[in-house]
């Protein structure tokens, strides 16, 4: 994008919540691809909701201005960034460096002026070139960073918003970006940032700030159950600020076609172990210690005590009953409070499902593929349903498989066999691979992941360097931000990674992964998914994997590369895959 493309958008006026136009710019040149996506939202896909379908619910994108990436190039010459930049310094120092360079003159009482008279949180999120695109996505790579704005004086609060969008800048050049990056084939003098400055859905409730519930949608299912179909899609549901999802921690999910569907568990502490216990939030109260380079330096996570205090819960919960073994709508009776969103869903309490399905539908026609939106709800404590607002965060196309591969039932046994899936993810066939790194299943503990994540990080950026992809095996979610559920890399710490297999341990048995970033990268950059569960018939071949001499090992990580290439095959309609390998190496 040019300079012209943005002309359509209109400058930022020194004035914000109180201006005509909710969408402006400061500064020229390219608005990144998230923000020429909440354009493109606004323009094509609100502009076609009937506002009479659903007269209960106001539906927005929330105000925002977005820098250009005029202000990113100015920034970065005048303080002599690059060179920093081409040094590949850890990402601390990298963070400071930008923390100490001056944002550019020309844009300074702009951003001044922002923060003059508005005093609610902003989320500082990052638009690059890159991200949002079909081919390359770069979901989640980035970072956005939210800050409370609530301090006395627009002084302080000026100097926290150029902080956070420093922040912003600073991770386009982090590890994790640029191992991204490198294994797409961009170099960072490639990547150009902008900047989203937008409200946070939600109000003030004591001394935190969060919406009700934050979701994400699809329009495919590529886990359909019971009486769902993929086309019927799938959505998921949380507490509080949408990071709970996209960074794939505990969350509802369910099929936007049967809402009263209840989810299967096994017993009662399976559904209290598996559901969200903890929400996030922007703390609004004192001050923690200044940590400008950390991006949940405002950020409080909390738990559904604090939630049921603040009279959060009573759209979103039902309770345990012991006595009668059961879950009950509602907040009514005490006991064990569960996030299954039974009075939204089963009781009607808010036409949220049939807006969720709505807006799929729009945002469908609109980009002419699937789509992944996401949305955030907030409403008044204690008032009705003609105060709830919902913002529209995002709306972007997936790639779903073309189903040109067949895997029959028969392939799923073998001599030959590492591992096999009948929930499988993708559609294709790589023939390609000889290394798999894999964690060790003696050795994991959950309480050690933040070390495997490392490990993993570690491996990873050995291969991407020698241009070599891989097979990668773990435990419970990758990407988790729950380190109880999963291991948490971030995206770039598994780039090089073309095909992820995630298995489960009798102590570790998770879902699947479902967050947003996960996902849209997974399917955009055709990465085939495998998820071999423990309980599910199939296994893993240990036995082969531990007869392979080690290329790498570490406490925890065990890499591996054969002689012959595998043979990977995922067949996306029926949902089976296979992982072989050359039955005469290693036996």
């Amino acid at each position: 994008m040019d300079r012209a493309d943005c002309a359509g958008v209109p400058p930022f006026r020194r004035e914000f919540l109180g201006a005509e136009e909710t969408f402006t710019r400061i500064g020229g040149d390219a608005l990144g691809g998230k923000a020429m996506g909440l354009e493109r939202m606004r323009r094509t896909i609100l502009d076609r909701l009937d506002p009479d379908e659903f007269p209960n619910v106001r539906v927005a994108v929330p105000t925002l201005t977005v820098l250009g990436t005029e202000v990113f190039d100015a920034f970065m010459a005048q303080g002599g960034l690059w060179d920093v930049v081409d040094e590949a310094p850890p990402d601390e120092r990298l963070a400071h460096a930008f923390q100490q360079a001056d944002l550019p003159a020309r844009w300074v009482g702009d951003l001044r002026a922002l923060v003059t008279d508005l005093h609610c949180p902003l989320a500082v999120r990052s638009s690059s070139l890159l991200e949002d695109a079909l081919e390359h996505p770069f979901a989640g790579v980035y970072a956005t960073k939210m800050t409370p704005n609530n301090q006395p004086d627009a002084d302080t609060r000026f100097r926290r918003l150029a902080e956070a969008i420093k922040f912003v800048w600073a991770s386009t050049f982090f590890a994790g970006a640029r191992s991204y990056q490198a294994s797409v084939g961009q170099s960072p003098r490639g990547e150009k940032m902008a900047v989203v400055i937008q409200t946070i859905v939600g109000r003030r409730r004591g001394h935190r700030w969060y919406p009700v519930l934050s979701g994400v949608a699809r329009s495919w299912n590529y886990y359909p159950s019971g009486h769902a179909k993929p086309e019927d899609g799938v959505a998921h549901l949380a507490l509080g600020l949408g990071r709970q999802i996209v960074d794939g921690g505990a969350c509802w999910t369910y099929s936007p076609a049967w809402p009263r569907t209840p989810v299967y568990f096994k017993d009662a502490g399976d559904l209290l172990k598996n559901t969200q216990t903890r929400f996030w939030a922007v703390n609004m109260g004192k001050a923690p210690a200044p940590d400008p380079t950390r991006e949940t330096e405002y950020l409080v996570e909390l738990d559904l005590a604090e939630a049921e205090y603040d009279d959060a819960l009573r759209h979103l919960a039902s309770t345990w009953d012991a006595a009668a073994g059961r879950l009950r709508p509602g907040i009514a009776r005490p006991g064990p409070r569960v996030l299954d969103f039974a009075p939204l869903l089963r009781g009607g309490a808010l036409p949220v499902n049939d807006l969720v399905k709505r807006l799929l539908a729009l945002s469908r026609e609109a980009l002419g593929a699937a789509v992944e939106i996401e949305f955030a709800l907030d409403v008044a404590p204690g008032r009705g349903e003609a105060d709830a607002a919902l913002g529209f965060l995002q709306a972007r196309p997936m790639a779903v498989a073309s189903g040109g591969v067949e895997v029959c039932q028969d392939e799923l046994r073998g001599d030959d066999l590492l591992l096999a899936s009948e929930q499988a993810l993708g559609d294709g066939v790589n023939e390609a691979l000889r290394d798999i790194v894999y964690l060790k299943p003696d050795a994991f503990a959950t309480e050690h992941t933040p070390r495997i994540a490392r490990e993993v990080a570690a491996v990873n950026a050995d291969l991407v360097a020698a241009g070599r992809n891989y097979l990668l095996i773990g435990f419970g979610r990758w990407g988790s931000t729950d380190p109880w559920l999963g291991v948490p890399v971030d995206w770039g710490q598994i780039s090089g990674a073309r095909v992820i297999v995630e298995a489960t341990l009798p102590e570790l048995y998770t879902d699947m992964s479902q967050g947003s970033h996960f996902f849209h990268n997974l399917i955009s950059f055709r990465v085939l998914y495998l998820p071999v569960p423990h309980r599910g018939g199939h296994c893993i071949d240990w036995d082969w994997l531990a007869r392979q001499a080690a290329a790498a090992e570490t406490d925890f990580v065990r890499h591996v590369r054969t002689r012959s290439p595998l043979r990977v095959k995922v067949d996306g309609r029926s949902g089976r895959g296979v992982v072989k390998y050359d039955a005469e190496e290693g036996s």
